[in-house]
């Protein structure tokens, strides 16, 4: 389960030009913008991170008229999301520890997203019938969930030096198709899905003829990748029909991710495509920084991109993680 809440410490508070009441809070390689004062160099507090759905209490109270929602979807309470205050980014809710009496046991690090009934806000992916239902996502199978740079900046030491490949992260849902024993199935990010022609996400089987070309390969494997098209994410990227662009090949019975070329050089003899390279090099020496300069862009559409995804390329999971784009991020 993604970290959503978690106890960290304050770093460098920045002055906003201008203000005589706000300023930046610097929390792992995020920033918020704050009440001046309330924060200094060291002290410990509470960070939300984006995406976070807080339940209605009161110490969240002072966000009813800019955050408040109530949907079918995710219930009562209040979305954290990416805004612009004085012409800053403030990305999350930073609050002081003091306020949180229940969090007294626990220290620097921590996740407490559960123990302050943090969830994250969903937005519907799909706006057409995606597909029946027919379980979990089978055991072993894994779900996709890329952690943001800004909350694992240890990764980029992981990484340096390594060898690398950076891929655009395609605005989509993801898509899972499988071939195990003699198997094939298809599984949303959390449930199986039944086999029909006109579900969404059987689409990529029947578009690209995988029965028979998995079947004919003879290995049990694992493809995941982002399914993108009408109907989709409102589709940005302006896609007349689906498309799949795959990210993860994962050899079953081995239960490993193979290297990148690997993947690509395995969806080429299924006529499958892959998620677009964008650069790929030997060394890897990014700084945070430059790296969110280089989730900006757009889709060919013309529509902003979601970002991008950085692997090293010989294992894709040894260090992984996404930069989302913020220019998408203050859009939504």
């Amino acid at each position: 389960m993604r970290s959503l809440a978690s106890i960290q410490k304050v770093g460098n508070i920045s002055p906003i030009e201008g203000s005589d009441f706000l300023e930046i809070a610097h929390v792992m390689g995020w920033q918020c913008v704050v009440k001046k004062g309330e924060f200094r160099p060291g002290d410990l507090a509470v960070y939300f991170e984006v995406d976070s759905f807080l339940p209605e209490d009161a110490r969240y109270e002072f966000l009813r008229k800019t955050s408040w929602k109530d949907n079918a979807d995710n219930g009562q309470g209040f979305r954290i999301k990416t805004i612009k205050l004085r012409g800053q980014l403030s990305q999350g809710l930073l609050l002081p520890f003091s306020g949180f009496p229940e969090l007294a046991d626990y220290s620097v690090g921590a996740d407490v997203t559960e123990i302050l009934n943090v969830k994250k806000w969903y937005i519907p992916e799909v706006a057409t019938g995606s597909g029946t239902s027919i379980g979990d996502r089978p055991h072993g199978i894994p779900a996709s969930d890329e952690i943001r740079i800004q909350s694992a900046t240890d990764l980029l030491e992981r990484l340096c030096g390594e060898a690398y490949y950076i891929t655009t992260k395609m605005d989509g849902t993801s898509c899972i198709v499988y071939c195990i024993d003699g198997k094939i199935g298809c599984c949303s990010r959390n449930h199986e899905i039944k086999d029909e022609k006109d579900s969404l996400y059987w689409a990529p089987v029947y578009h690209y003829g995988l029965k028979e070309k998995l079947l004919a390969l003879g290995k049990n494997i694992v493809l995941t990748g982002e399914l993108c098209g009408p109907g989709i994410q409102k589709n940005k990227l302006r896609l007349p029909q689906y498309e799949w662009y795959v990210f993860d090949y994962k050899e079953w019975n081995k239960g490993v991710y193979v290297s990148y070329e690997a993947m690509v050089e395995g969806c080429v003899a299924l006529g499958v495509p892959t998620v677009p390279l964008e650069e790929e090099g030997e060394h890897f020496s990014y700084t945070l920084d430059e790296l969110l300069e280089k989730a900006r862009g757009k889709y060919p559409s013309g529509l902003d991109k979601e970002g991008i995804v950085v692997r090293h390329s010989r294992s894709p999971h040894l260090v992984s993680f996404k930069v989302l784009n913020n220019d998408a991020l203050l859009k939504e």
